[in-house]
């Protein structure tokens, strides 16, 4: 087979089944990683502390290694010192060294509306990049794919400050 392509010998309908078995297979892997992101934004939920707001948020970060990073809401009694699910997770995440992201979905208790991260979440994300897909999850697991870019149109990032 010097020479030519490892795919050479196939037929166009093999080759065809072969790319369509390949785009299956990835599609498997991301539908799979997509249920595991949202299952632990919603452990994350049920672990907020959050007794004042009465609010549980929670967050699950996939990183590009395929990591699942996971953070909770956290409101103390001044009301005032919030810490919100989705920059939890990215300090953790920042903490165990991780710096890529792919992915982050988002949870709380409203069941009737999608609900996104608030504006100093949506900043401290665009800080790793813009091109993450993001996913507003309702509490029956149902979810609303979108992006930072999307979120968060003409946002001050990295990129700004090398200019």
């Amino acid at each position: 087979m010097t020479g030519k392509s490892r795919y050479e010998h196939f037929s166009f309908c093999e080759r065809e089944q072969k790319l369509n078995l390949y785009i299956l297979h990835n599609l498997c892997i991301h539908c799979l990683l997509l249920k595991a992101l949202v299952l632990k934004c919603q452990e994350a939920r049920n672990m907020a502390y959050c007794p004042y707001s009465k609010f549980p948020v929670g967050a699950a970060i996939l990183t590009a290694d395929g990591a699942i990073i996971t953070g909770i809401i956290l409101v103390v009694s001044n009301c005032c010192t919030v810490l919100c699910a989705e920059r939890t997770a990215i300090q953790r995440a920042v903490a165990e060294g991780h710096r890529k992201f792919t992915a982050i979905a988002v949870t709380c208790d409203i069941k009737d509306s999608f609900v996104g991260p608030c504006g100093a979440c949506r900043q401290v994300l665009m800080e790793f990049g813009s091109e993450w897909m993001v996913y507003l999850t309702k509490p029956d697991g149902t979810y609303k794919e979108t992006t930072l870019n999307e979120l968060l149109p003409y946002a001050f990032s990295p990129t700004h400050l090398r200019k």
